[in-house]
């Protein structure tokens, strides 16, 4: 698996996936914070065309890397008094909740919780031992571009600052006889793994703007197997993990504000190409990061479909009439 993100946050993580039903996170880190305990669980993130400047996926199981350790200072010098607030998706099992419980322990973080079933995030946030200062739930059906709306128009009127977005939630039906379909007739991973992710980060593209946090960043959870290159690839997601030429011109106008590699803000590349969340060696945007098995990273090369400028591009238009957004 690939964590693919976008913008700027804290430094690190490293994940690489192999195994088939679990996951296991060791010394890796997240936006600077460290997975300490041995957290094990079972992954079913599912993979997905998604195109903002981040990607997303599904996934078949696999271990988390470790990382070295992070300077957690603000770049330039900055100081943030407050919290900074996160969104996960899908934060209420496996590496959506494993991500919760490691920056809601550092005290310096607010997770938002982003669920389709609320009962079960509470429970699960309390499972965990995450405090109730830190966290919040509100509820989110990705099948439902009405409720993603509705999420982005509720999180807007809480007057909470969003300082990043994790896009993990996603769901994963390979043994499925018949089709399951969206609220909007959607094919349901297609409408829930995509479609309600690209929504969600396009209505929220502009608070993460205005955020003043040292760190601002936009993520998505992905896996190998959309590329083409990597054996078992070639599954429907391969769109996200194309170069984001394509879809440059997905949001024009965007003000600039600084990226993981220090350029300036492209809202499509921020919302589909892969990006690493957390290593502070993997400085480089728009790229599709991996590890071996040793947990080193690399740069991974993308299939030449994958990498198709102008399939990316059509990609980003028919995906914003879809979602309603054009």
């Amino acid at each position: 698996m690939a964590l693919q993100a976008a913008s700027s946050l804290p430094p690190t993580i490293s994940i690489h996936k192999e195994a088939k039903s679990n996951a296991c996170l060791k010394e890796t880190t997240l936006f600077g914070v460290p997975f300490s305990t041995h957290f094990s669980f079972p992954l079913h993130l599912t993979q997905e065309l998604r195109k903002k400047g981040v990607a997303a996926g599904i996934v078949r199981a696999q271990t988390a890397a470790t990382t070295p350790a992070v300077d957690r200072a603000a770049p330039q010098g900055k100081k943030t008094l407050r919290k900074g607030n996160v969104i996960i998706t899908g934060a209420s099992s496996g590496l959506g909740l494993a991500t919760a419980k490691a920056l809601a322990e550092t005290g310096e973080w607010h997770v938002i919780m982003a669920c389709r079933n609320f009962l079960k995030a509470e429970k699960a946030a309390k499972s965990v031992g995450i405090t109730k200062e830190n966290y919040s739930v509100m509820h989110l059906d990705l099948a439902s571009l009405e409720s993603v709306r509705q999420f982005a128009d509720t999180f807007r009127r809480s007057g909470r600052p969003l300082d990043a977005l994790v896009c993990n939630a996603a769901v994963y039906l390979p043994t499925a006889k018949e089709p399951t379909y969206t609220a909007e007739g959607f094919e349901l991973s297609v409408g829930t793994n995509h479609l309600g992710h690209f929504l969600l980060a396009r209505l929220l593209l502009d608070d993460l703007k205005q955020s003043d946090y040292p760190y601002k960043r936009l993520i998505i959870v992905g896996s190998i197997t959309g590329n083409t290159n990597t054996l078992a690839g070639n599954v429907p997601p391969k769109a996200n993990l194309g170069d984001l030429r394509g879809l440059a011109g997905g949001l024009n106008g965007i003000q600039s504000s600084a990226m993981i590699d220090g350029g300036d803000f492209d809202g499509a590349k921020a919302y589909k190409d892969s990006k690493v969340v957390s290593d502070p060696s993997l400085t480089k945007s728009g790229v599709y990061w991996s590890w071996n098995k040793n947990s080193e990273s690399f740069e991974n090369q993308l299939s030449k479909e994958a990498s198709d400028a102008e399939k990316a591009r059509k990609l980003w238009e028919v995906s914003e009439k879809l979602v309603g957004l054009a």
